[in-house]
């Protein structure tokens, strides 16, 4: 016979109502008031609650009696931003992927926040997803828990984590800068800098590896490294441009974090009368569709965006189903566009 305090104990290992209540000290009735907002518990023992149920990554499932008999179709994805092409051809690829298998894509979008991101899981994990894509490694320790304790099905994209022992499927930032490096040195280039905007592990990681090459080539100047935590633009990335230039003149190669800033760049080279890439060479990174059609042309490092979708989607329904994948860490590569920019 079930006890009347069992029902909320499940055997998923996810951490319960009950041990939430145990751990604050209130019976679990006073928990899930607690939990649920009602005015009617006292502060105290709401901050105990609370308290209590980030310690052990406990989220509210508000669902959990529909759902109790039920088997979930969803599967999150949590990208960092819908404001340009680069994860909305993910995106259309996880969908292509996973809709003709019965199954519905929850999106959320992080803003690039780290908390922002924490908060999205959490109440996303409350209708007890089947499956969670997850852009990148950088997140908040309380989120990396959550998702653990969780036991849900996890492929992480767009980069590579060999050591972490998941499921990833990416390619190296690291390399791609030094890639971007060794190609503007292979043109001759002496003083190379590099301008990075909103700054996610990924932006960061490119730049060291840029780091990394120049340094190796003796060719590294701290002082020729641009980096901002302002959102990456087009009208960014040309005031950046001109601002590095003017501090320091003798700059004859830009690599560029992004795109977007990469073309901001070349408008306002063309408005200055600044040639490219004669004064200076301007190389760009993911390769949008219009950097094929700037003027000049615009070099790039082209990822593979689409490709990138489509695989994590592929191994989290692998995943899903209960079989393990053969090679978990899936690096997709990535290649270098050399055009009229560089």
């Amino acid at each position: 016979m079930t006890s009347k305090n069992d029902k909320n104990t499940r055997t998923t290992g996810r951490p319960t109502l009950n041990e939430v209540a145990r751990l604050a000290g209130v019976s679990p009735i006073t928990a899930s008031r607690a939990l649920r907002g009602i005015s009617t518990v006292a502060v105290e023992l709401v901050e105990k609650v609370q308290h209590a149920a980030a310690e052990l990554n406990y989220v509210v499932n508000p669902a959990a009696r529909a759902l109790a008999s039920a088997q979930s179709h969803s599967v999150v994805v949590l990208v960092p931003s819908l404001s340009n092409l680069l994860f909305i051809e993910t995106l259309e690829a996880i969908h292509q992927v996973l809709r003709p298998k019965g199954f519905e894509v929850l999106i959320g979008n992080s803003h690039y926040s780290r908390d922002e991101e924490e908060n999205l899981l959490r109440n996303y994990m409350a209708y007890q997803p089947r499956g969670l894509l997850l852009t990148g490694f950088d997140r908040t320790e309380s989120a990396r828990r959550m998702v653990e304790a969780s036991n849900v099905p996890c492929v992480y994209m767009m980069d590579l984590d060999p050591n972490a022992g998941v499921n990833c499927v990416g390619f190296s930032q690291l390399a791609a800068g030094e890639t971007a490096a060794a190609h503007l040195l292979s043109r001759g280039r002496k003083r190379l800098a590099y301008i990075g905007a909103q700054l996610d592990q990924r932006t960061l990681l490119r730049g060291e590896g840029f780091r990394r090459a120049l340094q190796q080539a003796g060719k590294y100047d701290p002082a020729l490294e641009l980096l901002t935590p302002r959102p990456s633009s087009v009208g960014l990335g040309g005031e950046l441009f001109l601002q590095l230039l003017a501090a320091h003149p003798d700059v004859d190669a830009v690599f560029f974090g992004n795109d977007d800033l990469a073309h901001g760049a070349l408008l306002e080279a063309m408005r200055h009368g600044i040639k490219v890439p004669e004064r200076v060479a301007v190389l760009g990174f993911n390769d949008l569709p219009a950097s094929a059609f700037m003027v000049p042309r615009l070099s790039s490092i082209s990822t593979p965006r689409e490709a990138i979708g489509r695989r994590a989607a592929e191994h989290l329904l692998t995943i899903m189903a209960g079989n393990k994948i053969a090679k978990p860490v899936v690096d997709m590569g990535f290649e270098l566009q050399v055009r009229e920019s560089t």
